[in-house]
């Protein structure tokens, strides 16, 4: 998929920008380079490969540090709703913003 010049200024248009004409040719340079590279890697066949949990673990073993999942902070609801216009079942309400 390569851009136009064309996609690059309704690009900078939606993104409220100004190009000069050389910024603009080359944004079009970089942004047709990344999708070179995301083609590349789409063509590569990658079925019957199992994720990796990090990049290391290719070639060796790696022991992730996780902490133990227990709260370290008392539960202050309560008291963090005291000052809340409207509160029910421990939610805050808010009005609606969406028609």
């Amino acid at each position: 998929m390569a851009l136009t010049p064309q996609d690059i200024g309704r690009i900078a248009n939606l993104a409220r920008l100004e190009l000069t004409p050389s910024e603009s040719e080359r944004m079009l340079t970089q942004l047709n380079g990344f999708f070179d590279i995301v083609e590349k890697m789409r063509a590569v066949d990658t079925s019957g490969l199992t994720p990796l949990a990090h990049p290391v673990a290719a070639t060796q073993d790696v022991a992730l540090r996780l902490r133990e999942d227990i709260a370290s902070e008392p539960n202050q609801r309560d008291a963090n709703q005291k000052s809340a216009p409207a509160v029910e079942r421990g939610l805050f309400l808010v009005p609606k913003v969406i028609e």
